[in-house]
């Protein structure tokens, strides 16, 4: 089967960014004494929205967390994955479609491109949080990527790096590939369809995909 599109994460498959993250909410973590020590991991691939809601019943400290993470965001630099954009590029000139589908909202983005100004040139579509009323694990924001491509997830490529997006794709309906950037790749296991250690990898096998 030819897949019609290439369904990209953001953070941990493009840009690696996923240990800056991960420090950033360990620190938000302590500061409000939240009991679980795996808290910045459980919550990798999720919506801003949902980790507030979820973990943070009180507004005030929602809206500490909400300014704490976009001054983050706008200081960090995000570096692109050596050999990540040339491999999407690639995969455009063979024919597919290529889509970002991330839960970052439209703030980091919008970081993201002022940084790397011919990002978003490399993509036929993006989905973002603001898409979505459900992030992963739930599929649909591989759903929705899928339908911005023009095709059925059945026939998308989905690279992800967090259990939850993993999980997504493959409810989704997707073939799901998943990257060993975040998680070790033993991790991985039973997750995907296959696991590779990054998209530079799969370089000399875009025909066939």
């Amino acid at each position: 089967m030819k897949y019609k599109a290439a369904l990209f994460d953001l953070d941990g498959v493009l840009i690696d960014s996923e240990t800056l993250y991960t420090g950033f909410w360990e620190k938000v973590g302590k500061t409000h004494h939240l009991p679980s020590p795996t808290f910045a991991y459980d919550i990798k691939g999720t919506t801003l929205n949902d980790i507030l809601t979820t973990y943070f019943p009180d507004p005030k400290v929602r809206a500490d967390i909400d300014r704490m993470l976009h001054q983050f965001e706008n200081e960090i630099i995000y570096p692109i994955f050596p050999g990540a954009l040339e491999f999407v590029d690639s995969l455009k000139a063979s024919g597919m479609k290529t889509v970002i589908v991330t839960s970052s909202d439209d703030k980091k983005m919008n970081f993201l491109f002022a940084q790397h100004p011919g990002f978003r040139s490399h993509f036929d579509a993006i989905v973002t949080a603001a898409d979505v009323s459900r992030s992963k694990p739930d599929p649909e924001p591989y759903i929705i990527g899928a339908r911005k491509a023009g095709c059925t997830p059945e026939e998308c490529i989905v690279f992800e790096d967090s259990f939850q997006g993993l999980e997504a794709g493959r409810r989704a309906g997707a073939h799901v590939i998943g990257l060993a950037t975040t998680n070790p790749a033993g991790s991985l296991k039973g997750k995907a369809d296959r696991i590779v250690n990054s998209l530079a990898e799969l370089a000399g096998e875009v025909s066939t995909l």
